[in-house]
């Protein structure tokens, strides 16, 4: 009589222990990693007290950081995300300009990304892939010319902030109920104008369509 219990108890196990893995309505999940912010950088002429000059371009530095992103299961397939990291530092150059060429400043940026996420297979799998699609705002602040073009006459620049859409992949492999292994990457439509003053020429400026791809692997908890 124990020993059919032990083979009860133990078949019963087995078949639920597939679900102990299940994403469902009302999970949280927290993930926590490497993120890198990799610009497909494509600028306008730069323009020089209100003239275009032909051959000119920005560019725009690659960055990694610290990235975190909470999702909440709204239904079993279904999830809301919410991207966050802490501030990335980008390198600004200009090309074209002759002697004015160069690494011209750097500026920080923040990247919240909203996104609905859709997880296909069933929940008893522990290869979790998703897509989602979402909006980002991107917040630049500190920004900062280098000592040389400051010296050249060059201040205050700025660029401005950037709304736009994001596509998501990515996949979690659930190491146990509540640890996962993550890596993602997102695609962002991010376009700034930077603008600077030259002393004795007036403003500068370009519209930069940054663009970039997002990679992030780390790990994740569920609540």
């Amino acid at each position: 009589m124990k020993k059919s219990l032990v083979i009860a108890s133990m078949l019963a196990l087995g078949t639920a222990s597939p679900f102990a893995h299940a994403y469902k309505a009302g999970d949280l999940v927290v993930r926590a990693g490497a993120a890198m912010v990799d610009p497909q950088t494509d600028s306008s002429k730069i323009s020089v007290a209100g003239g275009k000059i032909p051959g000119t371009k920005a560019t725009v530095g690659d960055d990694t950081q610290l990235g975190l992103t909470l999702s909440y299961f709204v239904a079993d397939h279904v999830a809301v995300e919410l991207l966050a990291a802490t501030p990335f530092t980008h390198r600004i150059g200009v090309k074209g300009l002759g002697a004015i060429d160069g690494r011209f400043g750097e500026a920080q940026q923040l990247p919240p990304t909203l996104s609905v996420q859709y997880f296909p297979l069933d929940a008893s799998s522990k290869l979790q892939p998703y897509v989602g699609a979402g909006v980002n705002y991107t917040a630049f602040f500190n920004e900062k010319l280098s000592d040389r073009h400051r010296g050249m006459g060059f201040s205050q620049l700025e660029l401005s902030d950037s709304w736009g859409l994001a596509l998501q992949a990515g996949v979690d492999y659930k190491l146990t109920d509540r640890i996962v292994l993550n890596a993602a990457v997102w695609r962002i439509d991010l376009n700034t104008k930077a603008t600077a003053q030259l002393s004795g020429v007036g403003k500068v400026k370009v519209d930069v369509d940054v663009d970039p791809w997002v990679y992030m692997v780390g790990v994740g908890y569920k609540f």
